[in-house]
């Protein structure tokens, strides 16, 4: 898996401060992307043991919330390959940070049905995340004034919950 960069100190993508990976290759390619020069799977840099390592260390600080994996498209089945063994090293290592994905994918209808974006870690990598924002990003439904989303489609969604209670919980930033 490549990796098209790292923010160290985000505020944009998910509560909080955090770090954010933006991971290569997305065969999904929305119209009007914001990051369509990752769509390349071949984009940016390998993702080594040393990448996981620098991102370890900066999620390691008091101040930052947790991390937040976007792209591109995280899970493309090769990448959910990839950073389902990274994803569990954080947890282990950090359980209190939180771990937030964006993908263009719908959780019912692409992640948790059998098809292209299913493969036997995407139960897994759903377990260890604690919020996903979900959907293609549409042009025609952009609205600015969405927070940690940018079209009114996409759903943020408390993963946690919603793998408990067996039906979409939506996020409430009050908790």
């Amino acid at each position: 898996m490549n990796y098209g960069n790292i923010k160290k100190t985000d505020i944009a993508n998910g509560i909080g401060i955090r770090v954010s990976l933006f991971v290569s290759g997305c065969t999904r390619h929305c119209k009007n992307c914001f990051n369509s020069e990752t769509w390349d799977f071949n984009y940016g840099n390998p993702f080594t043991k040393e990448t996981e390592d620098e991102i370890i260390e900066s999620l390691s600080k008091s101040y930052i919330n947790g991390l937040t994996v976007l792209g591109g498209e995280p899970f493309e089945v090769r990448n959910q390959r990839e950073i389902l063994p990274f994803i569990k090293r954080i947890r282990k290592k950090l359980p209190n940070k939180t771990i937030w994905f964006y993908t263009g994918c719908t959780l019912e209808n692409e992640l948790q049905k059998e098809g292209y974006w299913r493969c036997k870690v995407t139960d897994e990598l759903l377990a260890n995340i604690d919020v996903l924002v979900d959907g293609p990003f549409i042009e025609n439904l952009y609205d600015i004034s969405l927070c940690f989303r940018g079209s009114s489609n996409q759903r943020i969604i408390d993963m946690k919950k919603t793998l408990e209670n067996g039906n979409v919980v939506l996020w409430d930033n009050k908790q």
